[in-house]
């Protein structure tokens, strides 16, 4: 094992700085205040939760969870991610009646990387739940409010991708006959591989008429004609019944009003293995990975003894910062510089601007070595120097 140096900080974790800081927080209120006004409540859940049921009920693979032991000597792991913990909440304690739950958060969540990944081993989620309504307006709802949020953030462009899952392991298992190659090729999409997908499609003993249909299925992407080119392809019952749930979707959306941020991609598939159902990944021009993604997971709940369904969605604060690309100016607005003599004017003089809503800084004289270095730092700089009434300059 290799000498740490003075200043080196675990694999994947970040320091944050003031401007960055700042940013984050007034984005994280506006989304906050946006999911509340679509009568969403937030809650929290610990950071540490039990290998056994979060750590195995998770769709984060287990190489990626940050596991440590108790003094009991249970295995723990640092959440890696926020929807099997509200299900394990919902389910314990507030799914009594079975009616729909609106629930949302705001927490960082923490996932292992490997020394080439270059990614973040600790980040920020704010999202939603809406548990126990199996409707697909309950998929419109949580996009509609994503969109909602998005455009209270300032954020100029974004695109939201649909897809189905369970389409595709329909149409997969339609023509390929078991869940082993169904999933061989589902790797493909996983990796957004298309030139590996077709040449993995081309080796397989197919007829040819299957063959096609396999490479057609990569052209299901677009607007409301995706629908219809669906319909030709799938013969399966269980595979129309997810094309009719997005045609649903679409006139859901168009009564929101919100359908010209939506493209259908129906070759979209997600590594969170739980979700069931639709499913979807928010894009910006600026970013080159998703800066949110959701979907519908009706089976997780199983796991902690509720048959309900559910679907949601998480946006990453980080990449969405970078879609923003602009960071807000965290300088205080004053600093109120004063000697000794006048120090009691000058907290007083403090007291009154924070009242006012400003943000103040009180600093010495004694403690300045530079002024120039100084009155840089703040929008607005008062002096209180020397004897009351001598001297009050800005």
């Amino acid at each position: 094992m290799s000498q740490l140096f003075m200043f080196e900080k675990p694999l994947g974790l970040r320091d944050t700085l003031p401007d960055l800081y700042e940013t984050k927080a007034q984005v994280q209120s506006t989304i906050a205040k946006e999911i509340k006004r679509w009568g969403y409540q937030f809650i929290e859940t610990p950071a540490l939760e039990y290998y056994e049921t979060i750590g195995t009920a998770s769709a984060i693979l287990d190489w990626q969870l940050f596991k440590l032991l108790d003094h009991e000597g249970h295995t723990l792991v640092l959440r890696p991610e926020m929807t099997a913990p509200i299900a394990r909440v919902a389910a314990s304690k507030l799914l009594n009646e079975d009616q729909p739950l609106r629930l949302a958060y705001s927490a960082n969540v923490y996932r292992a990387q490997q020394k080439e990944g270059g990614r973040p081993a600790e980040f920020k989620q704010i999202g939603v739940e809406c548990i126990a309504d199996d409707t697909v307006s309950a998929d419109g709802e949580v996009i509609a409010l994503l969109i909602s949020a998005l455009k209270e953030t300032g954020i100029d462009t974004f695109q939201i991708s649909i897809g189905h899952i369970r389409f595709v392991q329909e149409f997969f298992l339609q023509i390929l006959g078991t869940e082993e190659r169904a999933n061989e090729l589902t790797k493909f999409l996983y990796k957004k591989n298309y030139v590996g997908y077709r040449e993995h499609v081309n080796s397989l003993s197919l007829s040819s008429i299957d063959k096609q249909r396999l490479l057609d299925f990569l052209k299901l992407r677009g607007s409301e004609e995706v629908i219809e080119n669906a319909f030709a392809l799938i013969e399966n019952e269980k595979g129309k019944e997810s094309i009719l749930q997005l045609k649903n979707l679409w006139k859901t959306m168009v009564d929101y009003g919100m359908e010209k941020t939506l493209k259908f991609d129906l070759t979209l598939v997600s590594h969170m293995s739980y979700y069931t159902g639709i499913l979807f990944e928010v894009y910006s021009d600026q970013v080159g990975s998703p800066i949110g993604n959701g979907g519908r997971y009706d089976l997780l709940l199983q796991k902690f003894g509720k048959n309900t369904g559910a679907t949601g969605f998480a946006l990453r604060l980080d990449r969405l910062l970078e879609a923003i690309g602009h960071t807000a100016n965290s300088k205080p607005a004053l600093c109120i510089l004063f000697s000794e003599e006048r120090r009691r004017e000058a907290y007083q003089l403090g007291k009154e601007k924070r009242k006012q809503g400003l943000n103040v800084v009180l600093q010495d004289i004694n403690g300045v070595k530079q002024i120039d270095a100084c009155t840089s730092q703040y929008e607005d700089i008062t002096f209180l120097i020397g004897k009351a009434g001598r001297e009050s300059d800005k």
